[in-house]
């Protein structure tokens, strides 16, 4: 069985669900769905709860009114029965009145995960019943029955599994199997969310749980490109990519997928594909546990990065240094990205300045601290071994003529990153693909 994911531009309107439908009933096989609300839904469920927070029913009201008014035209479009048209209208009218229940009493954070949840119910129902319209032999499995978090807000694999196995089981004989993404219950029965990753991670958990033969991620964009197409031109899809590389991509700024959300696959063994539905036909990009030797695949970019830099002549021979810096940065729960290291001193770069200030008074006990900001990682991605003499030549010929601040190399068999400055970030990034991928 393959495990399908479609993302919420994948079924934003009517006529894309209707390309959805076409895609998941072209195999012969049956398959199993994973779906995210339709694109707009969940920022407008954000926005009712925002109003919620700020005590102000009225306003929250006005936006699930604007919600009903499209989701009724979207009715009147997607199905061409009267009869189905009418059973989608009263199914949606009840979820509108769901969410108007909630501006008449006290309002709080379990009730802003409920309402959220609702995009994806929405589309999922939307879904399934053109596929029955259609006459397609389509279930609707709802993934708060099966998809859990423990007590550390972390899937439960085990539970997954057997819940998902029952399920499957009293369900046999189905074309297509439908569930809602990014949803789930937590430890102690609320509706929750997976967060990291969302619809993604859940077809992930799925794919290992029901030991699926592939799983694929169906997207706006032609898989992981070589480069980010934004800012660099001539950049082409990376056909195949091992779980550690794609992580390192994605970690580092390639927005196609989130680096968590891999994980249960990866652990599985069973491969991830990330298509295109606007382009159903191309090859996409494959992500498994096999690797490419000896080749080059990827840059990426994180940006909003900020240089933390400790010199001490105390650090000189003294055991404990790094462990007391660490420490601080763990204590504020502040991840650290790269980190270099001279007898005198350490350098790291971090992602999240919610804390930075209380981070560098603590640093100043045990030296001087100096702070860059408005930086950028640069990551290049591919078996980048240390014996593969002459890649990180290539790598550092592409930046000869780029500041660098800082270079992380060795703490991975895939990536090489540089520290630099974000208003080179363009002139990085374009200078590494002339020189890595289109020299020829």
């Amino acid at each position: 069985m393959k495990i399908m994911k479609f993302g919420g531009t994948s079924v934003g309107t009517p006529n894309r669900m209707k390309e959805v439908t076409k895609l998941v009933t072209k195999p012969e096989e049956p398959v199993f769905v994973v779906l995210s609300a339709m694109s707009g839904t969940t920022n407008s469920l954000v926005e009712v709860s925002n109003y919620l927070y700020k005590k102000n029913p009225e306003g929250a009201n006005e936006v699930i009114n604007q919600l009903e008014r499209k989701y009724m035209q979207h009715v009147e479009e997607l199905y061409s029965t009267d009869e189905m048209k009418q059973q989608t209208r009263e199914f949606l009218l009840s979820e509108m009145n769901y969410l108007r229940s909630f501006t008449k009493e006290l309002f709080t954070s379990f009730e802003e995960k409920n309402i959220v949840a609702q995009g994806e119910m929405m589309s999922s129902n939307m879904i399934v019943n053109y596929m029955k319209e259609q006459g397609v032999k389509a279930v609707l499995l709802n993934a708060l029955d099966f998809m859990r978090t423990d007590k550390n807000a972390e899937p439960d694999p085990i539970y997954i599994k057997e819940k998902l196995t029952s399920i499957m089981e009293k369900n046999e004989g189905y074309q297509v199997y439908v569930t809602q993404g990014f949803i789930c219950r937590n430890a102690y029965g609320e509706i929750d969310n997976l967060q990291r990753g969302g619809s993604d991670y859940t077809a992930s958990l799925i794919g290992a749980a029901l030991n699926a033969e592939e799983i694929q991620i169906w997207t706006d964009i032609d898989g992981m490109h070589n480069n980010d197409p934004r800012v660099v031109d001539k950049t082409e899809p990376v056909h195949q990519l091992h779980f550690e590389e794609a992580a390192e991509l994605a970690y580092f700024g390639a927005k196609i997928l989130h680096p968590t959300c891999v994980q249960p696959a990866k652990y599985a063994g069973i491969p991830v594909r990330l298509l295109n539905t606007m382009q159903p036909d191309a090859e996409g990009t494959t992500i498994s546990n096999k690797t490419e030797y000896g080749k080059i695949k990827a840059v990426a970019a994180k940006d909003n990065i900020i240089a933390v830099k400790i010199k001490s002549s105390r650090m000189l021979l003294a055991t404990g240094f790094l462990r007391k810096v660490f420490e601080i940065f763990e204590s504020y729960q502040t991840p650290i990205d790269m980190v270099c290291t001279s007898e005198v001193g350490v350098s790291m770069s971090i992602d999240n300045s919610a804390h930075l200030g209380e981070i560098v008074d603590e640093l100043k006990k045990y030296g001087t601290v100096t702070v860059d900001t408005s930086m950028c990682v640069v990551c290049v991605v591919g078996d980048l071994d240390w014996l593969n003499i002459g890649f990180e030549t290539q790598v550092l010929e592409a930046m000869q003529t780029i500041p660098v601040r800082m270079i992380s190399y060795g703490g991975s068999n895939y990536n090489i990153s540089f520290l630099i400055r974000e208003e080179d970030k363009k002139r990085a990034l374009q200078a590494l693909s002339d020189t890595l991928f289109n020299h020829h």
